[in-house]
């Protein structure tokens, strides 16, 4: 075999949404791409706003030493103060530029996270519904991802998060907004979520860290706001991106940040400076920083969203379909008619709508649709969505 046993073992169980959009591109090729209506990827459809162009050519034209060169592992500290100015404000407290990293995507901060506090067989707890990569993320640092379930309405279940904890757990992987359901976990969840980790990490004598993934953080809608991490628990950290809100994803820049009342601060803060290096990533792209110090607060235009949303919502509930109204992201979760979300995914296929099955998020009986897509896909698609729902 010429690539190792792990990664053919991983690509036999690849991700349900790249499986779908490869599916997708081949139904494109047959049936043509206007009349093949994707939902499978969370790939935004918005541009990204005038702004963010405008500082990309000013950007490109400046000239000066060091523009291209090799800078702190943990990125421009000029960046680095724009960035915890404006997290300052979120948060609702001081934080400094020595407690930011910039870094490649979201991603890339997750895997520079994991790496610095993972030991081999540490358990990370996620709540399912889940974004997919985090099992590989977690692999990728020799950790073991224990999944719980949410409660019905995809909120927090505490009590099944703490019986998930053992002395071999390490974090608490969150996701809010979360992707797939769109659920965004309360302040009052998060306080009481604190309480247990703390609680618990004494019992285990062990710290317990709060991770939360917050790249649709500022993509809500009815007035939703996302509770700020850094009130509700001091051993946490948050790792984030612009390619949802800014609208490029493929720019793969973002940031971590540590909680400034963390123990161990220092150590932690160090470790993933070594980590951004030794994995890969170096430091974040010079450039995409350099822009992002002038567009702290800038995104796109959210109602756009939050009509795109409605659109989609209000056609669904109109043919009979179950499901929970997001809060946030760009995804709707609705339930599968019948319990094998496969068989109902592979039959919205046949009319030529591909999205993904919940099994894929780790919850199986539900099924993904990405409304990050333009309006005529989501009006074109209702036809299909109403026949395939009476067929079941």
């Amino acid at each position: 075999m010429s690539i190792s046993a792990k990664i053919h073992t991983i690509l036999e169980k690849a991700s349900w949404i790249r499986k779908m959009f490869e599916e997708g591109a081949q139904l494109k090729a047959k049936y043509g791409a206007e009349n093949v209506f994707d939902f499978s990827l969370g790939n935004p459809n918005i541009e990204p706003p005038a702004r963010f162009k405008e500082v990309l050519i000013q950007m490109a034209r400046a000239s000066g030493p060091g523009h291209h060169s090799y800078m702190p592992n943990t990125g421009y500290a000029s960046v680095r103060q724009a960035v915890a100015e404006f997290l300052s404000r979120e948060q609702g407290g001081a934080v400094t530029a020595n407690e930011v990293i910039m870094t490649c995507g979201a991603a890339g901060a997750l895997n520079v996270i994991l790496k610095a506090i993972l030991d081999p067989a540490d358990e990370v707890i996620t709540p399912a519904p889940y974004f997919v990569e985090y099992g590989f993320y977690v692999d990728n640092h020799g950790g073991v991802l224990k999944t719980v379930p949410t409660n019905s309405d995809f909120t927090l279940d505490l009590q099944a998060i703490q019986g998930a904890i053992t002395a071999r757990t390490k974090a608490v992987l969150i996701n809010s907004p979360n992707n797939p359901s769109g659920q965004i976990y309360s302040e009052e969840s998060l306080t009481q979520l604190g309480a247990l980790l703390a609680e618990e990490g004494r019992r285990l004598k062990r710290t317990i860290y709060l991770v939360s993934d917050e790249p649709y953080r500022k993509i809500t809608y009815d007035g939703v706001q996302v509770p700020a991490l850094f009130s509700c628990y001091p051993e946490s950290m948050i790792a984030t991106s612009y390619s949802k809100d800014l609208s490029i994803p493929g720019e793969r820049i973002g940031f971590l940040a540590v909680n400034p009342q963390s123990t161990y601060k220092e150590d932690l803060l160090a470790g993933m400076a070594l980590a951004n290096r030794t994995l890969g990533y170096v430091n974040a792209p010079a450039l995409m920083q350099r822009a992002i110090e002038s567009l702290q607060g800038v995104s796109v235009d959210m109602a756009a969203y939050q009509a795109k949303r409605d659109l989609l919502c209000d056609g669904l509930s109109e043919c009979g379909y179950e499901f929970i109204r997001p809060k946030g992201a760009f995804y709707l979760f609705p339930k599968s008619p019948v319990p094998d979300d496969v068989a109902f995914v592979r039959a919205l296929q046949e009319e030529l709508i591909l999205t993904v099955p919940g099994r894929g998020f780790g919850c199986p009986g539900f099924f993904r649709i990405a409304f990050c897509v333009d309006d005529n896909t989501i009006k074109k698609a209702m036809p299909g969505f109403g026949r395939v729902l009476k067929r079941f």
